[in-house]
């Protein structure tokens, strides 16, 4: 699976574009939306994900300052999706 490296220190896009942490399986935007759903501060996002560092998990949220409006567009989108599957 290609790779492309960024600023941002854990994070990577993969080969279609999304922004991931690299060597997991979670995509930026996961975090985010679970952050921004519950609430959740960093720290509580690393007991809730006991596998990831803080270290993972701030520059994730860097990642997620620096490109928050089309982030934003995503988690609208799997929102209305994961509402429309439950109708």
């Amino acid at each position: 699976m290609a790779q492309a490296q960024t600023p941002y220190a854990h994070v990577v896009l993969d080969e279609t574009g999304v922004a991931r942490i690299d060597g997991t399986r979670y995509k930026v935007v996961h975090l985010v939306a679970e952050r921004l759903a519950y609430g959740w501060s960093a720290e509580q996002l690393g007991v809730e994900h006991p596998d990831l560092t803080l270290g993972q998990i701030y520059s994730a949220l860097a990642y997620y300052a620096d490109h928050t409006q089309a982030l934003q567009v995503v988690i609208r989108a799997d929102a209305a999706l994961s509402t429309a599957r439950k109708q």
